[in-house]
């Protein structure tokens, strides 16, 4: 999956300063980085693939 440049990451409100994670959308899929290293490798996940985990995260 092609990542693009112009990303919007967000932080997740339950991220402390020592354990965080952004998070992107990425024109309907989502990418994930450490929000401490935004230069290293980004993780891609599919739209339904990310759904299925905030449904079980939420649960």
């Amino acid at each position: 999956m092609l990542i693009p440049d112009d990303l919007d990451f967000r932080t997740s409100s339950y991220s402390d300063r020592s354990n965080c994670v952004a998070f992107a959308d990425a024109h309907g899929s989502a990418v994930i980085r450490d929000s401490q290293h935004p230069d290293r490798e980004h993780l891609p996940f599919a739209a339904s693939e990310w759904v299925a985990f905030l449904r079980t995260a939420n649960a």
